[in-house]
């Protein structure tokens, strides 16, 4: 006998994420009892139109979850940090997207159809990865099989992973300065608009930074793959608007090929693979704008490893970077009967 519907809360509803999140269950058809939309108390009160209803965001307090079994948040770190006792002990289960748990030991680090099954182990939180480690997932899962002996990511990311803000510091950057004005930036720590900005977070003791970290280290939880696989990530900041784009090189254990690669990825979850050189056909984050799958091309044998492939892949970060995974967790809970 299947539970009952859940009752479902999403958390930050009035963000870029949170109203990414709300359009995706609706979009995945995700079945609940009741659903509610709660946010901090300068945007609560706003109205939200949902499934033909009007609804008004409330303000997120330790009752609000009374009787939520999931919720979704992308409010956050600190007040992830600050609701999720309070869900717990609710008997709530938070599917997270900020970086505040990810790391934890007991903590299931999750891409949907990549590692499904540790979300049986989750007490009550599952975290959501980093954007540009979860389109990175997709790809890497499938390859697996031929042992990652070493992995070397460039993200050229794009300023809506930083938020509303920076979106509107992009758009307006780039209108002084095609005006010849002045303008001060205040989201980034160069001028974005013409600009490539080699920092994304802060910077840590060994010279990456904090964003390069996550992909070197959420890459390894999730993957289950052990310290002697070396990973080196270089993380950008590029003037798009939306969607992210990753140049990745990797040494197999095994000897693979760039066709015995396109054709596993063809059929791989999540995928599309546009890789035709000769007709100039190669994903760009234009492909990828609005859309669900991660988008793989230029797919090539690497000169500098042995047993090496490399390529190029790109996916929205507002949906398969954060929204969407989020939303697939919550469906994949579900199914699993997991709350």
């Amino acid at each position: 006998m299947s539970k009952q519907k859940a009752n479902i809360a999403i958390l930050g509803a009035t963000g870029v994420v949170g109203r990414e999140i709300t359009k995706i269950v609706d979009e995945l058809k995700i079945e609940f009892n009741t659903i509610k939309f709660l946010s901090s108390a300068k945007s609560a009160g706003t109205k939200l139109e949902f499934q033909g209803k009007e609804y008004t965001v409330e303000e997120a307090k330790p009752e609000s979850f009374d009787g939520v079994n999931i919720v979704l948040a992308s409010a956050g770190g600190s007040t992830s940090q600050k609701f999720a006792p309070e869900i717990v002990k609710r008997g709530g289960v938070l599917i997270d997207n900020s970086s505040a748990f990810r790391m934890e030991k007991a903590v299931p680090l999750v891409i949907a159809g990549v590692n499904n099954e540790d979300l049986r182990l989750h007490k009550g939180v599952i975290a959501n990865p980093n954007c540009s480690t979860s389109q990175l997932m997709l790809v890497l899962e499938p390859l697996k099989k031929f042992g990652i002996k070493r992995l070397i990511v460039s993200t050229y990311q794009s300023v809506s992973g930083a938020g509303l803000a920076a979106i509107n510091e992009l758009r307006d950057d780039t209108k002084a300065n095609l005006n010849g004005e002045v303008f001060e930036n205040k989201c980034f720590k160069k001028p974005i608009s013409f600009n490539i900005i080699p920092q994304i977070d802060v910077f840590c003791d060994n010279g990456y930074t904090k964003e390069e970290m996550k992909v070197v280290n959420e890459t390894r939880k999730i993957l289950h793959l052990d310290e002697s696989v070396k990973i080196s990530c270089t993380a950008a900041r590029v003037p798009v608007f939306r969607g992210h784009s990753e140049a990745v090189d990797i040494e197999f254990e095994q000897e693979v090929t760039p066709d015995e690669v396109r054709e596993i990825l063809k059929n791989a979850y999540g995928i599309t693979v546009i890789d035709n050189p000769d007709n100039f056909d190669y994903p760009t984050t234009r492909d990828a704008d609005g859309v669900d799958p991660v988008f793989v091309g230029r797919i090539r044998k690497n000169l500098a490893f042995d047993n090496g492939i490399s390529l190029w892949c790109v996916a929205d970060n507002l949906r398969i970077g954060a929204a969407l995974n989020t939303v697939r967790i919550c469906q994949k809970v579900i199914e699993m009967e997991l709350y």
